[in-house]
């Protein structure tokens, strides 16, 4: 009798193997497979191509020689963060660690790195010569003490086959690059990827400066650029630099024009008598006729561009390719006049649109966008005002079958409650979530808002006949995911969020957490991450009736494991507060609260700040309650704390990974008395690494 033999995974070929190897993604999963044997071993470090390291810089010695793969190698996060790598080493070290790193990984592509000055890259870019991808990272200001173009000129000189440049998270000055681009002009020619698209800037590059950028580079295929449109600034951004950057790079495939104040308050509304912008209507067709490769666009001018629809119908006529469209305050986008497509409606390839200030932007416009673009699959709308739950409702029912990520906010129409009735036709399909945490007035409102789909259907006899076809179809669409809904149209069963995985969250600050379950996001089995975004001055904001901010309501969210909690746009006294008000140190404690009651595994937190200190930092009531988060294994401070608050952190029985990070422009330029201090991070890093940690 033959013997039985058992077929195993380690038994498919090595091709297959691969393969399957390179589709895994997650860090601790492919730590896993490589202690299973050595086979799988030799194959999962042949096929990591990205790795980022952390740790000290002083320890790069021992970095291990077998990840000879990897392509695309990350040096941002290296501690003491945000300091010059190599530069807290001796003189007669760090070009041995730089020959070292290139004898770890000798197949890097892609270099990221923080640039505090360019004598890091003096030291690292020869390593390298056939280097294509760089990305340099700076929050702290530009030293005075660096020539003009100083930044750029080691990777100019030493990565003469670089394609693309990455300066999105550097501060640097717009008149620092084109010097530079024009010295070596051959290098700037190979460029077919250039990100300027920082929110350090006040004014952006100039009209000047991106007509010479694009000169130099004609290869372009992706261009970003924060810049400003605004008429009233010296050389801003109108018909002539749009049709100068279609003329210089035709090749374009994603191009990206956001105004610096977009850049500098996301969420501002800009209303219809904002004023206008210098863009019209004839250079848009212009500029979308001399891109017909263009795929990705967006354009946040943050002035009025009045009658879009025209130029964007050109838009889908001139650009067949096009698949992801950002519009910040154009007008007019879709008019739906008689329910006849028009304007953005007419590009049916999209699979992201994002509308932003459209001050003129119906119910009726968001309907024909939902029958026209019919593949959407990510949808943002911001600062509509005139859009209420009906017209989003009825858009997301058309586009029950692709759309899965789904964004609102700053519409006065869509509080919470509305915003989630409005994309219920897909809650057992959306994936990514993003709402405002505006609780609703009165429930007197909340009953006009869920009366208001059941009118719908009878606002006009004379369109009732052109309507009919697309009412029967969102109606046999509702009811078969909804058999149980009430005569309003809503669901009176509890709702499933079967497949969402990330849900984010704006509340102003003062406002409570706790509401969130009643909304209907109360069932949600599979949410893994949230965001969480608090803003606003509590300067003149009295302690508020609740003690908490509610983060123990998320505790019904099974596999929550990942959160970002930024309270960064949070404004206070970081000193002594005024009779009857809060310091941030209470702030802090009334945000914190609850936190240990969620099995989180990594998280994210910016501090509260004071601006008039340049001050983010831990406060003893925050570092006591994030101790509490006793199942955390990573843990990213993005502001200062002092080294005796660090401490407490050490009572977290597996956490592995702790780091201070001020990536925020400006970052405190010197060491304050007991604050990030290159010396306590590493004795508070030595502490942490001296641990034992089970797994």
């Amino acid at each position: 009798m033959a013997s039985s033999t058992t077929t195993t995974l380690s038994d498919l070929p090595d091709v297959i193997l691969s393969n399957i190897f390179a589709l895994v993604s997650d860090s601790r999963a492919r730590n896993s497979l490589s202690l299973v044997s050595h086979k799988f071993l030799a194959l999962e470090r042949s096929t990591r191509s990205l790795l980022t390291l952390r740790g000290n810089a002083r320890d790069l010695h021992a970095v291990p020689r077998c990840f000879r793969s990897i392509s695309h190698l990350d040096l941002s996060f290296l501690s003491p963060w945000g300091h010059s790598l190599l530069a807290t080493l001796p003189i007669d070290h760090q070009s041995l660690l730089a020959r070292r790193l290139q004898l770890c990984f000798p197949s890097v592509e892609s270099l990221t790195v923080y640039s505090r000055s360019p004598t890091s890259l003096d030291l690292l870019l020869p390593q390298w010569p056939r280097i294509r991808h760089i990305k340099l990272v700076r929050w702290h200001q530009r030293e005075s003490q660096i020539s003009l173009g100083g930044d750029f000129v080691p990777i100019f000189e030493h990565c003469g086959y670089m394609e693309s440049l990455d300066l999105s998270a550097f501060y640097h000055w717009t008149e620092d690059l084109p010097p530079v681009l024009l010295r070596y002009a051959d290098v700037a020619a190979r460029l077919n990827r250039l990100d300027l698209l920082t929110a350090s800037f006040t004014e952006g590059y100039k009209s000047s400066e991106i007509v010479d950028i694009t000169k130099l580079c004609p290869n372009l295929k992706d261009f970003r650029v924060a810049c400003t449109f605004d008429p009233r600034y010296f050389e801003f951004v109108g018909d002539e630099t749009l049709s100068a950057v279609a003329t210089n790079c035709p090749k374009l495939t994603v191009l990206q024009m956001v105004d610096t104040a977009s850049l500098a308050n996301p969420r501002a509304i800009s209303g219809i008598d904002s004023g206008d912008s210098a863009v019209t209507t004839g250079t848009l067709i212009e500029v979308f006729s001399g891109l017909p490769h263009l795929e990705e666009l967006v354009l946040d001018v943050g002035k009025n561009v009045k009658h879009s629809g025209v130029p964007l119908e050109a838009l889908n006529k001139k650009c067949k390719k096009i698949r992801a469209l950002k519009l910040g305050q154009f007008q007019g986008v879709c008019s739906a006049t008689d329910w006849r497509l028009d304007g953005v409606a007419l590009c049916g390839g999209l699979q992201s649109l994002s509308i932003k200030n459209s001050g003129d932007l119906t119910d009726m416009g968001l309907v024909a966008i939902g029958r026209g673009c019919c593949k959407l699959s990510k949808f943002e709308i911001q600062g509509c005002e005139n859009v209420t739950v009906k017209g989003l409702r009825t858009m997301v029912t058309l586009l029950k079958k692709t759309l899965i990520d789904v964004s609102i906010s700053c519409c006065k129409n869509l509080d919470a409650s509305a915003s989630i009735k409005a994309i219920e036709p897909i809650c057992d399909r959306i994936k990514k979530l993003h709402i405002d945490c505006v609780w609703s007035s009165s429930g007197e409102e909340e009953e006009r808002v869920e009366t208001s789909e059941t009118n719908y259907e009878d606002d006009g006899e004379e369109r009732s006949h052109k309507r009919c076809k697309y009412s029967s179809e969102e109606e046999e669409l509702h009811c078969s995911s909804f058999p149980s809904s009430d005569v309003n149209g809503f669901c009176s069963e509890d709702r499933l969020w079967e497949k969402l995985e990330y849900l984010s969250l704006w509340i102003s600050v003062g406002e409570f957490l706790t509401p969130l379950p009643m909304t209907g996001l109360d069932d949600c089995p599979n949410l893994e991450e949230i965001r969480i975004k608090i803003e606003g001055d509590c300067r003149g904001k009295r302690r508020p009736d609740e003690p908490e901010l509610g983060l123990s309501c998320l505790a019904l969210y099974p596999k929550l494991s990942k959160m970002q909690l930024d309270c960064g746009d949070t404004i206070g006294f970081a000193l002594t507060a005024p009779p009857m008000q809060m310091d941030l140190s209470l702030w802090e404690r009334f945000f914190l609260t609850g936190i240990g009651n969620l099995s989180l595994s990594e998280l994210d937190y910016w501090p509260p700040q004071d601006r008039d200190v340049n001050q983010r930092s831990l406060s003893l009531p925050g570092a006591g309650l994030l101790q509490e988060c006793l199942t955390l294994r990573k843990l990213f401070i993005h502001g200062t704390a002092h080294e005796h608050f660090m401490n407490f952190l050490l009572r977290i029985p597996n956490l592995r990974d702790v780091q201070l990070r001020e990536d925020y422009y400006p970052a405190p330029e010197n060491d304050m008395s007991t604050e990030m201090r290159v010396g306590s991070c590493s004795r508070f890093e030595d502490q942490l690494n001296s641990r034992n940690i089970i797994d």
